[in-house]
Formats: C-alpha cells, sequence, structure tokens
C-alpha cells in the first residue's frame, strides 16, 4: 500500500534513511526536519506499507525553479528495507512518485544520487531517467575532504 507518510512513521524513516547513508544520523535533528517537512505543502513523503511496517519511503520536493521555468519535482531520498529490495517495489514508487508530481503541476522529476552508487543509477536509467547533469558540493562545516565515502 501506497500513502502520504504522516509524522507517526517518523521513526521508519528514520532508519531507512540511516540505512540509505549507511550511517546513524542525529534523530532528534532528523525528527525536527521531517516534522517540518510533513507540514509544508512543497514536500511529499511517499511511504510503501506492508503488514503495517514502512518498508520503503521516497519524499519529493516541489519548487519552481527559474533555469526550467518551471516547476520541477526532485527526488531528495529514496530508500527501501534491505529484505524489500529488488522485488520491484521501488519501481511501482518511482512510478506513484511522478503521478504525484504530474498532480502537483510538475514539468519534470529529478534526483541526484552519490556517484558510488552504481546500481541506483542503473535503477533511474530503467525508470526512463538521463545523467544530464553534475551535482558538486562543499562542506561548509569541518574539514570539507574530497574523499566520496557514503557513511562518512
Amino acid at each position: 500500500m501506497y500513502r502520504k507518510s504522516t509524522l507517526d512513521d517518523c521513526k521508519a524513516a528514520y532508519l531507512l534513511i540511516c540505512d540509505m547513508e549507511n550511517k546513524e544520523l542525529s534523530y532528534d535533528r532528523f525528527e525536527t526536519i521531517y516534522r517540518d517537512q510533513i507540514n509544508d505543502c512543497r514536500y511529499y513523503c511517499l511511504v510503501c506499507e506492508q503488514d503495517g511496517m514502512v518498508i520503503g519511503l521516497l519524499n519529493i520536493r516541489f519548487e519552481e525553479q527559474l533555469h526550467h521555468g518551471e516547476r520541477i519535482a526532485e527526488i531528495l531520498e529514496f530508500a527501501i528495507a534491505p529484505l524489500y529490495r529488488n522485488k520491484g517495489i521501488g519501481k511501482k514508487m518511482f512510478a506513484h512518485s511522478c503521478r504525484i508530481a504530474r498532480e502537483n503541476g510538475c514539468y519534470q522529476i529529478e534526483v541526484a544520487c552519490n556517484q558510488l552508487r552504481q546500481d541506483t543509477h542503473r535503477f533511474y536509467i530503467r525508470q526512463g531517467m538521463h545523467n544530464f547533469h553534475f551535482k558538486f558540493s562543499k562542506q561548509l562545516a569541518g574539514d570539507n575532504t574530497p574523499e566520496n565515502i557514503i557513511g562518512r
């Protein structure tokens, strides 16, 4: 079952995102951000639930972008619980998120994905996405190390 997430899903969302990032995030900070996004119409957090348990999460942000001259949907986080991967759940969630984006007046859906996530890149290509962009980042706190490590 696919549905919009609620505040009750925060702990499950936290666990999925920590697994995706391969690190433990601050739960207090996560909960604050999650609560803010759940109450903001510019965000839509889609969850997949089976047997009363959240097993997938796809978080989207909607925004007007000057360089497109259109409203764009961006996938911010997309995680499936390890035991449920490679069962078609991600494909269905992605298709559902595209419908949600269209219903919210979006012209395009985008995603940024770490270069190390090769399997994820193949997934997005199979869903008809194209890799037309580079994304650059710079840490504004700490050592700004140039090393790309998932779970750092």
